[in-house]
């Protein structure tokens, strides 16, 4: 994201990045960067929804105040949000890169514009596109990107990441179209609560909140296959638990990794646990810098680069009989 980083582990976006405490620890544990908490369109409109109820049930709800309401700071989530910025700015050292959590193009420029005058470093849109609806067409879907993109550039100078999901039918191409529009830098992937059914109490639960290591295939693959064929920075999220999964994404051709998960099972220090081992392996490798390692595996460095592609399983069942 054209950012200086003194390492490529960046702590992501979670609850561990929602206090001025906790980023200052993970600093001191090693962190090269930090995305803040994401601020949720949704729980801003669920806000503001609240407060125009209790309004208009005290009888006081004028037609202007639904004019004050499209550009209000909500007191709760983005004030103290705003303030987090500065203090981190204050206190911390290393870039301190805000996150938006979006679902719709039409409000996020006058957030993005706010959270560039608190001094963010950066700006991280985490857009989610479920392509569950029946009524949308596959440029429908997409078109959500560009038009979120689109408007944030319109108000905002800030090196811009963005986050998207590998929920697309042409997933190379939607990543190579968006590094052209002049962001910054793209995460791959962003992670959703995966469903599950409570048959007790018959009830839909979230399940598999935190990643799990095997988890890195997703964006292992895909950062493999798009190193070298973008116009900006890939950085890779979930999975990432170790400094052998670290290595392996630098490997690829990730520009840096973001940790989450490995942080809440194993504690802020497991960031500095990584670049030891990241370490340990350059030295027995006579690297000097990572930059003399980064893509050496990425599809058009590999050896094999058809492994990045092969999808069946045939290579691991062939010849094994149904009966051992």
């Amino acid at each position: 994201m054209g950012l200086k980083l003194k390492n490529p582990i960046i702590a992501g976006s979670s609850g561990l990045t929602n206090s001025l405490k906790d980023i200052k620890e993970l600093e001191e544990n090693g962190a090269g960067a930090v995305i803040l908490k994401s601020l949720f369109e949704e729980e801003i409109r669920i806000e503001l929804e609240k407060d125009l109820q209790r309004m208009s049930k005290e009888s006081f709800l004028y037609p202007e105040t639904l004019d004050f309401y499209d550009t209000y700071d909500v007191e709760d989530t983005l004030t103290n949000y705003l303030k987090l910025i500065r203090d981190c700015k204050q206190e911390v050292s290393m870039p301190v890169i805000a996150s938006i959590n979006c679902v719709t193009a039409s409000k996020w420029p006058y957030y993005a514009s706010t959270l560039q005058d608190a001094g963010a470093d950066g700006l991280e849109l985490n857009v989610f596109v479920l392509p569950s609806n029946l009524n949308s067409s596959v440029e429908e879907n997409e078109k959500l990107y560009f038009d979120i993109v689109d408007e944030v550039k319109k108000q905002v100078s800030l090196p811009m990441a963005l986050k998207i999901s590998y929920y697309s039918s042409n997933l190379a191409s939607l990543i190579q179209r968006l590094s052209a529009t002049g962001i910054a830098g793209i995460v791959l992937f962003n992670r959703f609560y995966s469903p599950d059914i409570d048959i007790d109490n018959m009830k839909v639960l979230s399940t598999n909140v935190l990643s799990h290591p095997e988890e890195i295939s997703m964006p292992l693959r895909w950062i493999g296959i798009m190193a070298k064929r973008v116009e900006c920075d890939l950085a890779a999220s979930t999975g990432i638990h170790d400094g052998e999964a670290a290595i392996k994404l630098l490997l690829a051709g990730a520009n840096a990794v973001q940790v989450a998960s490995t942080l809440y099972r194993n504690g802020k220090e497991q960031i500095g646990k990584i670049l030891d081992e990241i370490g340990q392996w350059m030295d027995q490798k006579q690297f000097k810098s990572i930059d003399d390692f980064r893509g050496k595996m990425s599809h058009t460095d590999a050896d094999d680069p058809a492994a990045y592609f092969r999808m069946q399983f045939m290579k691991h069942f062939a010849g094994v009989r149904s009966d051992e």
